[in-house]
């Protein structure tokens, strides 16, 4: 269960050996073998490192959390069971001690991709540019299709924002991370409110609704690509009264109904009467019509009105990756977008003939063939 031992490398580099537990497939621990190791993250939940797998020379992060022994860790419950191209991979997981006899920590090992949609993002609007939209369409579809696929097996991620989206900027390949918040839904069943990261929490959380769904990820998936758009935050506040001020400067004041829909204690609370703001004002002149619609199916108060994820890779806004010619800007060709699972494929098979280009359905000969290309294409840059 613990660490097994260290010991030097001829480099003089630490090497730290360990009993770990794959993280899909078998529970046959084994030992693993990392050096080079790094601290490369500090947060409320722990540390993480960076360090070199011994027998593939694979960068890994392992992030370090501090375990309660009274309850199972769900992050751990939940990336277990995720595998997709768009997910970041959980290879090994292990536990440690601490300072203290009775702490012990966990520890996962997850795939090491070195960039975020958030530096990234930063970087253009450093330079007063915002990032081409051909690479919102490939970053945001992505996103989408890991939500998709999150989604349909109840588990809403509750913190989607550009700091978990990790990015291989060569490949073009982005990974959702970060599942710390996440929580399997079920229905009847109370959820916290005060969860999602501010600027990007929907606006039932903020009126403290407890029966929220997965659709609150689509509104701060709205917020992202409406983000990377205008090279900044779309609803900014420092508290949720301020981040509703801004969303009711945009949506208008939500109606009676809609307030309802959000949370059903709040229908009596006075709100200032506010018109809608016209979308096509929210965004500079040349933003593609289509990016504008599509922004405006996803950042509705009604959450069962916004559109779920699978629609949103289906929406026209994406049209361009479908078109046998595209390419990334720096000519390299597109990432794997098509290659659904039989899994993907029955989430909402009505969209199926969108989703999956003609130029693909002539290669395959039909799509919908096990999943060797998601489940395993781990893109990881080092």
């Amino acid at each position: 269960m613990f660490h097994l031992q260290k010991s030097s490398g001829k480099d003089g580099g630490k090497v730290t050996t360990v009993i770990a537990t794959p993280g899909q497939g078998s529970d046959r621990p084994l030992e693993v073998c990392y050096t080079d190791t790094k601290v490369i993250g500090n947060g409320s939940f722990g540390v993480v490192y960076q360090a070199r797998l011994m027998d593939s020379g694979e960068l890994v992060a392992i992030k370090k959390v501090l375990q309660d022994k009274r309850f199972k860790n769900r992050e751990l419950q939940i990336m277990r069971k995720l595998n997709h191209c768009n997910i970041v991979k959980l290879k090994y997981f292990f536990y440690s001690g601490g300072e203290k006899k009775e702490e012990v920590y966990l520890n996962l090992v997850l795939e090491y991709i070195p960039e975020t949609v958030y530096r990234v993002a930063r970087h253009y609007s450093k330079s007063k540019q915002t990032i081409p939209i051909s690479y919102v369409k490939l970053y945001m579809y992505q996103l989408f299709r890991s939500l998709a696929y999150t989604h349909s097996l109840g588990i809403c991620h509750r913190d989607i924002k550009p700091q978990n989206l990790l990015l291989d900027t060569e490949t073009g390949v982005l990974k959702l991370c970060d599942f710390g918040s996440a929580k399997h839904l079920v229905k009847g069943e109370p959820n916290v409110s005060y969860i999602c990261s501010r600027y990007y929490r929907a606006p039932e959380l903020i009126f403290g609704a407890t029966d929220y769904t997965t659709m609150i990820d689509v509104w701060s998936a709205g917020c992202v690509l409406a983000e990377l758009m205008l090279g900044q935050p779309i609803f900014p506040g420092d508290s949720g009264v301020d981040q509703l001020v801004e969303i009711i400067k945009v949506l208008g004041t939500p109606t009676k109904e809609q307030i309802r829909e959000m949370n059903k204690n709040y229908t009596e609370f006075r709100f200032p009467q506010i018109k809608a703001h016209p979308w096509q004002k929210v965004f500079r002149a040349r933003t593609p019509p289509e990016a504008i619609e599509l922004v405006s199916r996803l950042l509705e108060y009604t959450p069962s009105s916004r559109i779920t994820p699978l629609q949103a890779c289906a929406h026209k806004f994406f049209d361009e990756l479908r078109e046998p010619t595209t390419r990334l800007p720096n000519n390299r060709e597109l990432p794997p977008l098509f290659n659904f699972t039989e899994h993907e494929l029955k989430i909402q098979p009505s969209l199926n003939s969108i989703l999956i280009p003609p130029h693909v359905r002539g290669e395959e000969g039909g799509a919908g063939e096990e999943p060797q290309p998601c489940a395993s294409s781990a893109a990881t840059s080092a």
